[in-house]
């Protein structure tokens, strides 16, 4: 099902909260998915982490996505899911996670090394869940030694039937965002499934921040199913579905964006209510996401040989907005983000101070 739709959000963690998908539904997104989900809290009835599995009438193809070490663990979960009929598409399973707490469990990008331990999670799950399992890998551990078109091949040969598509985001763990994504080697990868039995759905992942990338990364390479997975690119333009599906550089207004936001601001204080715990929680994820969205540099303010922006290309240091309001959506300072969540949310308290949860060294 993931392979039938051209328009895929990724799993991000924090922001891909369920008010931002429905912001991201809003803007020609066709697949959601929730953010990563840790089997081991869930499984220990931890409230937070099952408030991540929850999903939107708005979703109308949604998936969640778990990290697990353990074959028994993802298939206790599966059980779980089951039985307590959690509505969902697809299951993702989590080999794609490069943060260091999540890999010294042995979750994450550490289970790609795990071949058994794989092997075992996708057959079991396959006895409990009715909906296609995705599979989201790396290109390896380490940039120098890429072993994704070894794993793909024995995916498939294990897929029994469960698997619906593997996701292949063109960095290794270590790289974690850094570098431009190896679409040469996301190219080498779908090759190397064997002709000899049904291939799986293969679905590249990074730096798709325009429709040219899209075209140029995923419609010339075979073998690839047509998907656009976008990941950070949502964040930092939540509008690029409509772009890729309309083949157009949007100059999009600030007016237009502040308007997205109060979207948001809506949805979350539906989400997380409209009581002090609902405003608070509703501006910290804003602000989480202002620290992506002004990263973006307006097309109209673009030299034309620079057009479009490139994921890893750092904004200019000093560049003013053609208003007051796009100059302030584009300052790094976390003082002029808070600004505009009270604009959206009302004043904070004195002496509020906002740090971002992720600070990923992403440029080039």
């Amino acid at each position: 099902m993931i392979d039938s739709f051209r328009y895929a959000v990724a799993p991000l963690t924090t922001v891909g909260n369920l008010p931002f998908r429905r912001v991201m539904k809003k803007m020609g997104a066709d697949i959601t998915c929730g953010e990563m989900a840790v089997a081991t809290n869930l499984l220990q009835g931890k409230n937070g982490e099952w408030t991540l599995l929850k999903r939107h009438k708005d979703e109308d193809i949604f998936g969640i996505q778990i990290a697990a070490a353990h074959a028994d663990v993802y298939e206790r979960i599966s059980e779980v899911i089951k039985n307590e009929n959690i509505e969902i598409d697809f299951l993702d399973m989590n080999l794609g996670c490069p943060i260091d707490v999540i890999c010294q469990t042995g979750a994450g990008a550490k289970l790609m090394l795990k071949d058994n331990t794989l092997r075992d999670a996708v057959a079991s799950m396959g006895k409990h869940l009715s909906c296609p399992i995705t599979i989201k890998i790396r290109t390896g551990w380490d940039e120098s030694k890429p072993f994704a078109h070894k794993l793909v091949p024995k995916i498939q040969q294990w897929g029994m039937g469960n698997v619906g598509a593997v996701m292949l985001h063109g960095r290794s763990r270590l790289q974690r965002y850094s570098k431009f994504a190896n679409w040469d080697y996301i190219q080498e990868v779908a090759d190397s499934q064997s002709s000899e039995i049904d291939r799986l759905p293969f679905i590249g992942n990074g730096d798709i921040f325009s429709f040219t990338d899209y075209e140029e990364k995923v419609l010339k390479h075979e073998g690839l199913s047509q998907t656009a997975m976008i990941g950070r690119g949502a964040l930092i333009k939540p509008w690029l579905p409509t772009e890729i599906k309309e083949r157009r550089h949007w100059d999009i207004s600030a007016t237009e964006r502040l308007d997205m936001l109060k979207d948001f601001a809506r949805f979350g204080l539906e989400h997380w209510g409209s009581d002090t715990y609902g405003v608070n929680s509703t501006r910290r994820f804003l602000l989480e996401w202002l620290s992506f969205l002004c990263r973006y540099v307006p097309v109209g303010l673009l030299e034309a040989h620079s057009i479009p922006q490139a994921m890893n290309q750092r904004p200019p240091r000093y560049i003013c907005g053609r208003s007051d309001l796009e100059t302030m959506m584009m300052s790094n300072n976390s003082a002029d983000w808070v600004k505009i969540s009270e604009m959206l949310l009302g004043p904070v308290r004195e002496g509020f101070e906002f740090q971002p949860k992720h600070k990923a060294n992403s440029y080039k």
